[in-house]
């Protein structure tokens, strides 16, 4: 699902299941990705395996009927209360970088031990209708990091990929975790399996391949909102970590 318009296409594929009630929720338990079922007023009316087990949720019974999305203080400060109503009222859409709130399943006691430190995932909602009736949202979470560990290295991971689109300073991130420039090059290595540096060209290819997403954007202005230019050192990694140019990559994925 690479822009809004095919979120649109995979909702309507919904809509052929809407007769079987019992097909749906067996396509959607048995779908590897973690997935929620929200009803109109924010209810959560179900969740599948894949959702449970990345949450470390032991029953299903714990949230079905009993959270509610709209309501939930946690998730409205990190979407925002906008988003969570256009989402209800039938909206399809896509949030990236959601941190899980893996410690609020922990205080309000649904998990007893946390399957991670720390997480983020891109969230698509896509619309059931019958007719003009809006059924149900459904939720799909990818994915993108998860941190187990260290605590310190969990916080460096994030200072990294909050500060994305500046220039690499070491300096600053052994600072940010209070160790120091050899010490940190050292664990973080150890616990990631990648040099600080490596870690955040990652960080900066991912961004690039998302604006290289968007069609409205040229090549060198996508390059440019991650503060890079087109032509230097990150087209050239792009190239290395891709296998493919700036220009292949876009037409590939938007094909």
């Amino acid at each position: 699902m690479n822009n809004q318009a095919d979120i649109e296409k995979l909702a309507g594929l919904f809509k052929t299941f809407i007769g079987n009630q019992e097909l749906v929720y067996q396509l959607l338990d048995l779908n590897p990705i973690p997935i929620l079922m929200l009803a109109p007023d924010g209810t959560l009316v179900f969740c599948n395996r894949a959702f449970l087990e990345f949450n470390n949720v032991p029953d299903a019974e714990l949230l079905v009927g009993k959270y509610n999305f709209k309501n939930d203080p946690v998730c409205i400060a990190i979407i925002g209360q906008d988003r969570i109503d256009r989402t209800l009222r039938g909206e399809a859409g896509s949030y990236s970088d959601f941190p899980v709130p893996i410690q609020d399943l922990i205080d309000r006691g649904v998990v007893d031990e946390k399957p991670f430190e720390a997480a983020t995932v891109d969230m698509f909602s896509l619309p059931i209708w019958d007719g003009d009736i809006f059924v149900c949202a459904v939720i799909f979470f990818t994915v993108k990091n998860m941190y187990k560990g260290r605590a310190d290295i969990i916080k460096a991971q994030a200072y990294i990929e909050e500060h994305w689109r500046g220039d690499f300073d070491l300096d600053k991130i052994a600072q940010s975790v209070s160790l120091s420039r050899r010490h940190f090059q050292r664990i973080f290595k150890e616990v990631t399996g990648k040099t600080p540096i490596e870690y955040y060209q990652n960080e900066k290819i991912e961004k690039i391949q998302e604006k290289l997403l968007d069609d409205s954007l040229s090549i060198e202005q996508a390059f440019a909102a991650c503060g890079v230019g087109a032509h230097g050192t990150y087209s050239k990694l792009f190239k290395e970590k891709t296998k493919m140019s700036p220009s292949e990559y876009r037409k590939k994925m938007l094909k």
